[in-house]
């Protein structure tokens, strides 16, 4: 099969299209042809090395993945069939650990993690176990599954289940023309707030405001603070959905108002960040850490989409082999929404 492989960690240059051996399903996996694999900003990290997670290299990317079944297990007797469309699971956890036990299956430490511990989908084919397989309904196109778990899964852990979204709640959304972003602006919508979106261009935030936005700031040149203040009539939000960290992160709690919270995901604008303790104390404000999410919520979200109440969002669909071009893309911050690799089915032979 083909493949996009890496051999060493690097640069765009770090990613190569090889014909590999199929993978062999072992012991209760099923083999999938992939229609559609979304790049993810974590890909970059793992590609280049700073994601602090260790990957056995050679290793093919790819975190999240639709595709159609090409073969089970002899002795299934489960939902699915061959020629079935299913979503895979990025993260499948153990269901036997405390925290899964727990509800918590996206702490699992067990677990088994698409693209950094299991080859990832930026290939033909790929072997998952079958308790990772998720049946699709068939009206959208692959490419829109294939964005569904890491958007919209991400954006309802972190907005529903950690942040505890109220209607008429105002809720502050970074970097909005991001897959996550785009996400949250509709999740946070969908529960009846009112949405502040941010963005680096003019052109994005014109985007969010025809999705939905209230308000919006461009961080390239406008305070976040005084854009809130006037917005929310000198209040604050209350809750913050954050990934970006960096300034952007210090500037956005310095938004919230009194009693309120953030929930943050990531910090790709900057790790480290100077923090107020005795600020954030006596306003009793939160910040609440979020990560990936839970296959429940992964089945609820795509609940969602099937029936229309939640709708993908695409920047581009390029070709499995130009791997690269949708990296440097996503570096760039050129897309609004996400980018999305179509991969051509192999033959069977």
């Amino acid at each position: 099969m083909k493949a996009i492989t890496l051999r060493r960690y690097g640069g765009l240059d770090a990613l190569t299209l090889e014909e590999v051996p199929d993978p062999t399903p072992t012991e209760g996996e099923a083999l999938v042809a992939i229609e559609a694999a979304a790049v993810n900003h974590l890909d970059l990290d793992l590609r280049d090395g700073s994601s602090r997670l260790p990957l056995e290299l050679p290793h093919i990317l790819g975190l999240e993945g639709a595709g159609r079944v090409r073969s089970l297990p002899d002795d299934y007797d489960g939902p699915l069939g061959v020629g079935d469309r299913v979503l895979i699971i990025e993260d499948l956890p153990c269901g036997t650990c405390a925290r899964c036990r727990a509800g918590r299956g996206n702490l699992c430490e067990q677990g088994e993690w698409t693209g950094v511990g299991r080859q990832g989908t930026y290939a033909e084919l790929i072997a998952v176990p079958c308790a990772g397989l998720l049946p699709l309904p068939e009206q959208r196109s692959a490419a829109e599954w294939a964005t569904v778990q890491g958007t919209f899964g991400t954006a309802w852990h972190m907005l529903v289940s950690r942040g505890n979204v109220r209607p008429d709640e105002w809720v502050l959304v970074n970097a909005v023309g991001s897959g996550i972003g785009s996400a949250a602006l509709q999740v946070a919508s969908l529960a009846g707030a009112k949405v502040i979106a941010t963005a680096g261009s003019a052109a994005k935030l014109e985007r969010a405001r025809e999705l939905g936005a209230s308000a919006t700031v461009d961080y390239s040149r406008e305070s976040i603070g005084e854009m809130v203040t006037e917005v929310t009539a000198g209040a604050g939000v209350d809750l913050v959905f954050e990934h970006v960290g960096g300034q952007v992160f210090v500037d956005s709690l310095a938004a919230i108002r009194v009693g309120g919270r953030m929930v943050t995901c990531g910090a790709h604008g900057g790790e480290q960040v100077d923090l107020d303790v005795i600020e954030l104390f006596r306003a009793e404000r939160q910040i609440i850490g979020s990560m990936s999410t839970t296959v429940d919520e992964v089945r609820h979200v795509v609940a969602m989409v099937g029936a229309g109440r939640l709708d993908p969002v695409i920047d581009r669909e390029l070709p499995l082999a130009e791997a690269a071009e949708a990296h440097r893309i996503l570096a760039d911050r050129q897309a609004y929404g996400k980018v999305v690799l179509v991969v051509d089915a192999p033959s069977k032979t």
